[in-house]
């Protein structure tokens, strides 16, 4: 029996397990109930079971046969801080808080992945299962490694998995070298003179600075990035003010920067400083700049990139795998993971629907089986490689 089809006899098991995670949403770093559960399926399974490695994280530990190679399966375990609206029976029951992202599946698919090759133990080596906590721009990743993920659990290979919502259904997708962006973040904070609204010449509008300010950034990427390098600047907050007559004492702007090219990052974070700079000088005010190194660029090591996508054919069909897919804008940790050890990131298409981040998102839990197989597969293959 093919492991999607030995998978296939639990699916209703892991899918249950998948809708009380959803339904008990854990963001970033507060993952106790999640890791939890975690730690006794896997416990359950007869796998060695080590918690609190960055924080709230869990490694599981599974010898197969004498052998050398280890190899690593990694999954994202937490949630956003988002206000659920679908009506689902599952939906979160946690106010402001829910699984948009499929995380809640991810954490299903790896243990599904560890209790099938428990139960089979057709494999040489090592595997290790990694359960990451905070991936959502909180550095989940980096904490795990700074906590000794790789000294304390060394791995010759890592492998990772996401769901992607807007399909194609069933077909994997994965490419060498870059995959996802980097990420910056960045607080921008303007203090101006407070005054009354019917009187602004008393003030320093940072309101009037803040939209201005916004809207010159929009030209960083137009008019100061090589049009044939990818780059994003995006504001996603903007806040100001508490009464209607009334001009603040300040605003604060925030958002993110994406690239994959280092000396562009470098060249938007000094364009922002410098605006912002021009902006206080021309206004009066004072601008304050925070730009956070979030995430590092994705790059997906050719050899294991090609695995990703020998497996994927092996397992779903050759019609079912994109081995050279486009890169996406969006960023993932576990870039700082493959930049410690060789590894792929890949993507799994699910059924059409809400997109990730969305608050009518839900994971397609026909991907669990799918997804499960591709990890396991992973470790039988590539444990021998």
């Amino acid at each position: 029996m093919n492991a999607i089809d030995r998978i296939r006899e639990y699916a209703d098991e892991l899918t249950a397990l998948r809708r009380d995670l959803h339904a008990h949403p854990e963001i970033g770093f507060e993952e106790v109930r999640t890791s939890g559960i975690v730690a006794e399926h896997l416990e359950k399974f007869g796998i060695e079971v080590h918690r609190g490695l960055g924080k709230t994280g869990v490694v599981g530990v599974l010898q197969g046969r004498p052998g050398a190679r280890r190899i690593g399966l990694r999954a994202d375990m937490d949630a956003l801080p988002i206000t659920e609206e679908t009506n689902l029976p599952y939906r979160s029951t946690v106010p402001g808080k829910m699984h948009a992202c499929g995380h809640d599946g991810h954490t299903t698919m790896l243990i599904g992945a560890a209790r099938y090759l428990a139960e089979t133990r057709d494999f040489d080596g090592t595997a290790v299962f990694v359960f990451q906590p905070a991936e959502e721009g909180l550095g989940g990743a980096r904490a795990m490694i700074a906590d000794g993920l790789f000294e304390k659990f060394p791995v010759d290979e890592i492998y990772a998995i996401h769901n992607a919502p807007h399909g194609p259904h069933g077909v994997l997708q994965v490419k060498p070298g870059p995959i996802m962006a980097a990420a910056d973040f960045f607080d921008i904070r303007i203090t101006g003179r407070g005054a009354h609204a019917a009187m602004p010449h008393q003030g320093i509008d940072p309101i009037v600075i803040a939209t201005g300010l916004a809207q010159a950034m929009q030209s960083i990427v137009s008019r100061n990035s090589n049009p044939l390098k990818s780059a994003v600047v995006s504001i996603t907050q903007f806040h100001a003010g508490a009464a209607y007559n009334v001009i603040p004492e300040g605003a604060h702007l925030a958002g993110t920067v994406r690239t994959f090219d280092a000396e562009l990052r470098k060249l938007i974070a000094t364009r922002i400083r410098e605006l912002a700079a021009g902006f206080a000088a021309a206004y009066g005010a004072t601008i304050e700049v925070d730009l956070r190194d979030v995430f590092s660029v994705l790059d997906n090591h050719p050899e294991q990139a090609a695995a990703a996508a020998e497996i994927a054919t092996e397992l779903f069909g050759s019609d079912k795998v994109e081995a050279n897919t486009v890169p996406r804008m969006g960023s993932e940790d576990f870039a700082d993971m493959v930049a410690a050890v060789p590894g792929a990131y890949a993507w799994l298409g699910a059924k059409p629907g809400p997109g990730l981040h969305n608050a009518s998102f839900d994971f397609d839990d026909s991907l669990i089986p799918l997804g499960a197989a591709y990890l396991a597969r992973m470790v039988e293959r590539r444990a021998s490689a």
